[in-house]
């Protein structure tokens, strides 16, 4: 029964794209195709970028799809396992219905809505508005119930909201909360409700999302993923796709799409702040490739990435056609590092006919 359902949904997406212009959409599972079709090397994907994935990146699933079909899979598709801070970026996806609607507005303050701390916000803090939050410029430096943001932040009260970037956990658990305060939903639950179940998400498991973080330090818990390499590809296919899912079947408006991959903060900003090496500029939740990135291909001029801890990431590189799930799973122990992901774009792009 399953089978069939996937099946006709699938014909029904296919009905919906032009003739002259047909997109195609994964259904039950991705459909392969020989990379040779989207201008790229089958010898060289298998005999360069597969050795470079398994004796330099240690990744542990890894899914290249371009046009919508499958040429490069390697290593576990199908398991679970924390993407780490590309939760960021899912929520930025989560927001643009709600902020459409009305039922979140981006410049309520911390102050309107009621949102304190362990040991009280100072009062230019509460001023940050839920747009600082969303564009990590809130100037709350108060500390965030789990690591792995800058650890270098400047003082607290020293930075109005809004003038400074810095990748700031705190900022990101509290985008979570306010979502939820405002929508009067679990995140969770409105991720599958909104995105995941609409995606046709293959490998989905409720019962291993919840929330994270040391409350005694900040009352705002992490609200971390766990997805399948195979579905981190949809929500970036969703990406490519101006947030279409089919033809005629808007989960994301392009609007919103267009806004959270918009440079929020400029390479320059990033830089300041010491934090990303200067890979980067930055939308709302969104790493965006920029000119001054040190991998400067043309390719990726317009190309952007969510990005976690040890090696998760869901890269979009429209001028390919393409999404690149990666992720490195941490229950084996390895770890990518971000100049080794580098590295293996680098290769990837090497490997094109």
């Amino acid at each position: 029964m399953r089978k069939l359902l996937f099946a006709a949904i699938g014909l029904l997406l296919c009905l919906g794209a032009g003739a002259q212009e047909r997109r195609i959409w994964p259904v039950e599972d991705w459909q392969k195709a020989n990379p040779e079709k989207y201008g790229f090397s089958s010898d060289k994907l298998e005999n360069v970028l597969r050795p470079f994935i398994i004796n330099k990146t240690k990744g542990t699933g890894v899914l290249i799809i371009a046009g919508g079909e499958r040429i490069f899979a390697q290593g576990a598709l199908d398991r679970l396992s924390y993407i780490a801070s590309c939760r960021k970026s899912i929520l930025s996806m989560m927001y643009g219905k709600y902020v459409e609607d009305g039922t979140i507005d981006l410049s309520l303050t911390m102050e309107q809505l009621g949102i304190d701390d362990i040991g009280g916000l100072l009062p230019i803090e509460k001023q940050a508005t839920i747009l600082d939050l969303i564009t990590a410029r809130s100037g709350v430096y108060h500390p965030a119930s789990n690591s792995g943001d800058n650890a270098n932040k400047p003082e607290r009260g020293t930075k109005k909201p809004g003038e400074y970037f810095i990748y700031n956990n705190w900022d990101f658990n509290v985008a979570g909360a306010v979502f939820e305060q405002l929508t009067g939903k679990n995140i969770y639950d409105a991720f599958w409700e909104d995105i995941g179940s609409r995606i046709g998400m293959q490998d989905w498991n409720r019962e291993v999302h919840v929330k994270g973080g040391d409350l005694t330090i900040s009352q705002y818990p992490s609200y971390h993923f766990h997805f399948s390499t195979r579905d981190m590809a949809r929500l970036g296919y969703l990406m490519l796709r101006d947030g279409l899912w089919g033809e005629e079947n808007p989960i994301i408006s392009k609007s919103w799409h267009d806004r959270i991959i918009s440079e929020a903060s400029t390479w320059e900003e990033v830089n300041t702040s010491n934090n990303k090496e200067g890979r980067y500029s930055y939308g709302y939740m969104w790493w965006l490739f920029d000119d001054k990135c040190k991998l400067n291909s043309p390719l990726l001029h317009g190309a952007y990435t969510a990005w976690g801890a040890m090696g998760q990431y869901i890269t979009v590189i429209p001028a390919l056609d393409m999404v690149i799930a990666f992720k490195t799973d941490r229950i084996y122990g390895r770890k990518t590092r971000p100049e080794q992901y580098l590295q293996f774009l680098d290769v990837l792009l090497s490997c094109r006919l």
